[in-house]
């Protein structure tokens, strides 16, 4: 998948700006506060009908406007043209997937898949375990298509356990217990099957960038797996009752790296463990090629922030051969170090809002 052209339209400082990127690395370059991120913050708008550095859309729509769009010509995996484009406001969203309306953002993600990095990304395996969780499921809902449906059946089941818990009413536990433990051990098996694929591709990616053995990913499902859940339910039920929640189950699950049976964020370096989130994101890409031939769209804001030079290049390199479209933001071109050898590539240089290709001075 890759976009042959991108239009935003009202994305905080970018009024109007209209580009033909190319299929490989896209170097977005300008100023703090020129719309570089807000670029990016487009496309990922377009891929997740929400954006990454606000909850409410509101703050995201120029202030001179009332709404904003983002659309794009995207050529698929089976080499299919399609248009893709959304209209959002503080309370509407509007899907158009080649001129057809009423899609459901789902239908966005499978369209225009996106992997994020930005300096927040690297905070994955210190941050609590909903990050881990929503980094899994993202490669998870990309391989497996009965995932979503199991997931969203999974959370009503768990969201009206809770309400009788809070409000003790016992009588219908049961019903809802039953699709609880139904769907949510799909959606475990599914994490399951997703990691035992994607453990090898990313064990093999991190050597691109760490020399480091015997190292583990594994599963944590959420609740004692030596038990099934419906025991796990009744065995917690006391506790859930006198919380008013759910404390067992796959909503609680996580994902532990270990380096040497040790658990890699208590005793790797800051530096170590910026290359290991950097590697499970690229893996989730290489998997997804490896299996589908699906090609994601890399989205890397602020390059430079986190990675020394010489990680830069090695990244670079690693991204250049991937042959995935790949967008990247840094305050001067020199941050992204020698292009000389990246073939397929562009630059665009972003002012006040206005973005245009970039020739050198």
């Amino acid at each position: 998948m890759s976009l042959l052209k991108l239009d935003i339209y009202h994305v905080r400082n970018i009024q109007k700006a209209s580009i033909l990127p190319s299929p490989g690395l896209n170097f977005i370059i300008g100023e703090n506060g020129s719309g570089k991120s807000s670029l990016i913050e487009a496309i990922f708008i377009l891929g997740r009908a929400r954006s990454f550095r606000s909850a409410s859309i509101k703050p995201v729509i120029n202030q001179e406007q009332d709404h904003l769009i983002v659309s794009a010509h995207t050529m698929q995996a089976d080499d299919r043209l399609c248009h893709l484009g959304i209209q959002l406001d503080s309370k509407h969203v509007e899907i158009h997937i080649n001129q057809q309306t009423k899609q459901h953002k789902s239908d966005l993600a499978y369209a225009l898949p996106l992997q994020l990095i930005h300096p927040k990304s690297y905070e994955l395996l210190d941050d609590g375990a909903q990050s881990r969780r929503e980094f899994l499921d993202w490669g998870v809902f990309n391989d497996d298509k009965n995932f979503l449906l199991a997931w969203r059946h999974f959370k009503k089941a768990l969201a009206q356990r809770n309400a009788l818990l809070k409000t003790r009413r016992l009588e219908q536990l049961n019903v809802w217990d039953k699709e609880l433990i139904y769907y949510g051990t799909i959606v475990n098996n599914c994490r399951l099957h997703y990691l035992q694929k994607f453990k090898p591709v990313f064990i093999e990616n991190i050597g691109q960038f760490l020399n480091m053995s015997s190292i583990d990913l594994a599963l944590v499902s959420g609740w004692d797996t030596s038990q099934d859940l419906q025991q796990v339910l009744t065995r917690d039920l006391d506790k859930d009752l006198r919380y008013g929640f759910t404390h067992s189950g796959p909503h609680r699950a996580d994902i532990l790296l270990s380096v040497n049976n040790r658990l890699a964020r208590d005793f790797v370096s800051r530096g170590q463990l910026k290359l290991m989130v950097l590697s499970l994101k690229l893996a989730q890409i290489q998997l997804l090629a490896n299996e589908y031939n699906n090609l994601a769209c890399i989205l890397i804001d602020d390059f430079s922030a986190e990675l020394d030079t010489f990680n830069r290049a090695k990244l670079l390199n690693y991204l250049s051969s991937m042959t995935c479209q790949v967008f990247l933001t840094a305050t001067e071109l020199a941050d992204f170090g020698d292009l000389s050898r990246i073939s397929a590539h562009k630059v665009f240089h972003v002012e006040q809002g206005q973005i245009k290709p970039y020739f050198g001075i």
